[in-house]
């Protein structure tokens, strides 16, 4: 028997986590959930993923088939077809029984497209997450830059990432700049010859230019892997400016913090000279650098702890509320409908937006890895830390 919530009488739905690579942050997010129930753990079977399973007191199933008839959500963060995996083969495998689907990214177009089709004709929801847009201190630069550009027009979008979170910082800057279209990207240059002689070590980033949303972007991604360490040893994860006539909103590091730098501007007097004091200048007194927010950063060990749990949890609200629409839309305002109706329906119109832009960020990504062309492989050792703070005491 499935448990309501007693505050509001709304059934818990049950959610089944694909994987326990990343999908350990998944069940911690569902575990955390007051309005989910983690229903089991789906792999290969391993020790290790069996562990995982024991230890959040659920069944670790093996295959689909296994699957019992009580579950409303997969999450699925298995590599697709991009990281040589069948996550987007497992996610068509679920939608096909009735099971609404949280895909972790990236995924190839044709991919998204075939799950997306999938779900439409099995009446079930499915939503790619990307994570990082719901992760606290981006959602914090996006909220700011929104409200900016109600007052002006973006100018530019200076970006650099490492490959790994290449496909979520284009969704992040889409979100930054209003919208995708239109966009287009220019040819990748590398550091000329010339100059990678004089460089002491390989340049590790290759520059672009390119217009997302119709705003300027200069990119910088270091197009690097460690084959057998792919999680690791990006230099930085997602650096985002976005500039303004009144100054420059930037996002350090995913993490924060986010801070605005008003732009420096000062008038003159009858002899051309910068006015420095004196009626006219209060402009002056702005600081140069505010931190929007919180000005603490949190530890790792609170990113993998509290805030991507916190940021998977938010994907599932999205995905909860798109069955909550189309349960209404089947079912109509008065029935007491499951959460999941059978047979093929329209799609909400967030749902159909949710889609729309899942398959805009992928062609993105698709054209920009074109672009700038196989991986460059990499075998670095581990980084050493240095406590510069303690350093400069």
């Amino acid at each position: 028997m499935r448990e309501d919530d007693g505050a509001t009488g709304r059934r818990r739905l049950r959610v089944l986590v694909c994987g326990t690579g990343f999908g350990r942050i998944h069940l911690r997010a569902v575990h955390a959930s007051a309005d989910l129930d983690l229903a089991g753990v789906l792999s290969r079977g391993s020790d290790a993923s069996r562990k995982v399973a024991a230890r959040y007191g659920v069944p670790c199933y093996t295959s689909v088939e296994e699957l019992p008839g009580d579950i409303d959500i997969a999450c699925v963060a298995v590599p697709s077809g991009t990281g040589a995996g069948d996550g987007a083969q497992l996610a068509q495998r679920l939608l096909e029984r009735g099971i609404h689907v949280l895909h972790e990214h990236p995924l190839h177009p044709e991919e998204l497209a075939d799950c997306l089709r999938t779900a439409r004709e099995h009446g079930v929801r499915y939503r790619v997450n990307t994570l990082y847009p719901h992760v606290e201190p981006i959602r914090r630069f996006t909220s700011a830059a929104e409200i900016l550009r109600r007052r002006q027009p973006p100018l530019f979008i200076d970006a650099a990432c490492g490959v790994q979170v290449l496909y979520s910082l284009l969704d992040v800057v889409a979100r930054t700049v209003g919208g995708v279209r239109p966009w287009r990207f220019g040819e990748p240059a590398s550091l000329p010859p010339d100059l990678a002689a004089l460089a002491a070590a390989p340049a590790p980033y290759t520059s672009l230019h390119g217009v997302i949303g119709g705003v300027p972007l200069t990119l910088r991604v270091q197009n690097q892997l460690n084959p057998s360490d792919p999680d690791n040893h990006a230099l930085l994860l997602h650096r985002i400016s976005i500039g303004f006539e009144a100054g420059v909103l930037a996002l350090v590091d995913t993490h924060g913090p986010v801070l605005w730098s008003p732009r420096l501007h000062s008038t003159r007097d009858g002899d051309g000279r910068l006015v420095l004091d004196g009626p006219g200048t209060e402009r002056l007194d702005v600081a140069a650098t505010e931190h929007v927010g919180t000005h603490a950063a949190p530890t790792f060990r609170e990113v993998f702890d509290r805030i991507w749990p916190d940021a998977v949890a938010a994907a599932l609200v999205e995905l909860h509320r798109d069955i909550d629409e189309r349960r209404a839309d089947v079912a109509g305002p008065a029935d007491a409908a499951p959460a999941r109706a059978p047979g093929p329906g329209p799609a909400s119109s967030a749902a159909a937006q949710a889609s729309q832009w899942a398959l805009s960020i992928a062609t993105l990504w698709q054209e920009l890895s074109d672009r700038l062309g196989p991986v460059t492989l990499i075998d670095p050792p581990e980084p050493e830390p240095v406590p510069l703070l303690e350093l400069l005491r």
